[in-house]
């Protein structure tokens, strides 16, 4: 395995689509990235990541890839990637969600509710029902945290502390932070201290720039500093974000963290084994 950590993977976020307007296409172009199937799973195999989460892109209109496309993609993988189904705030697409998973019992392994990119908060009253069949059947939700891809984006909706309410009130909601909430690590590992069931993933901190090195040891910094005062790594999960950050970059700041050996293995695969049921 190149990244000399782990012999076993599980990237639980990762993008792919086959549409024109997938708004990560730049992403992927400035990575050098052909952001298609035969890629990823190709990096996948080359990098020892035994198993991915596949998610919607956001699309130019604003709305996420369909669902069906993901699903196709990931039957597509041979087994390589999993489904997670975006939900947005209407009862409509709640509705269809719960659905899909129930279509797909075993093969859905989470729901994903874009914060910061819908015109809702987590605590809104339309995912009730969401929230309801997520905690009755163990599937964990990923929520978009942090910074937006799009500077049409709101960051008010999408800093972490927003879960704070949802997950005062439901004490069995699986509740992960996608990108450890960047920038606000800290903010985000208080809510892993505060409450059992809140994760975070440590997808899409790096995207290249100037100072891409300097930036990634910075990064891998504050995860470590976020880890040690969220009491412990038993609550963070490996995630690319693939094509926005490529999979090798994101291994190498798990590979730069200041925390013990058998830490790393937790993030990298333990932690999510356990969480998604892979």
């Amino acid at each position: 395995m190149s990244a000399g950590i782990s012999a076993k993977i599980i990237d639980v976020h990762t993008h792919l689509s086959e549409h024109a307007q997938d708004l990560l296409i730049r992403f992927a172009h400035m990575n050098g990235l052909r952001y298609n199937l035969e890629e990823l799973t190709e990096n996948m195999r080359q990098l020892g990541i035994h198993q991915g989460l596949l998610m919607s892109p956001p699309l130019s209109d604003g709305s996420p890839l369909p669902n069906s496309d993901v699903i196709k993609l990931c039957e597509r993988s041979r087994g390589l990637l999993k489904p997670v189904v975006t939900v947005e705030p209407t009862t409509k697409h709640v509705n269809a969600a719960i659905k899909t998973a129930e279509e797909n019992v075993g093969q859905v392994k989470a729901f994903k509710i874009r914060l910061g990119y819908i015109e809702a908060s987590a605590d809104d009253p339309v995912f009730n029902r969401l929230y309801d069949f997520a905690e009755s059947h163990k599937i964990p939700i990923l929520f978009h945290t942090g910074d937006t891809a799009t500077r049409a984006g709101d960051l008010s909706r999408a800093h972490p502390l927003t879960l704070d309410k949802v997950a005062n009130k439901r004490d069995d909601l699986l509740i992960v932070l996608c990108h450890f909430g960047n920038p606000w690590f800290e903010d985000a590992a208080e809510l892993i201290y505060k409450h059992p069931t809140v994760y975070a993933d440590m997808s899409g901190l790096t995207t290249g720039g100037e100072y891409a090195k300097q930036y990634e040891n910075w990064v891998a910094k504050r995860i470590s500093e976020a880890i040690y005062y969220a009491g412990g790594a038993n609550k963070i999960l490996f995630g690319s974000d693939y094509p926005v950050t490529k999979p090798s970059d994101a291994l190498s700041v798990v590979k730069k963290l200041q925390v013990e050996e058998h830490d790393k293995e937790k993030i990298l695969w333990g932690n999510a084994e356990k969480l998604f049921g892979l």
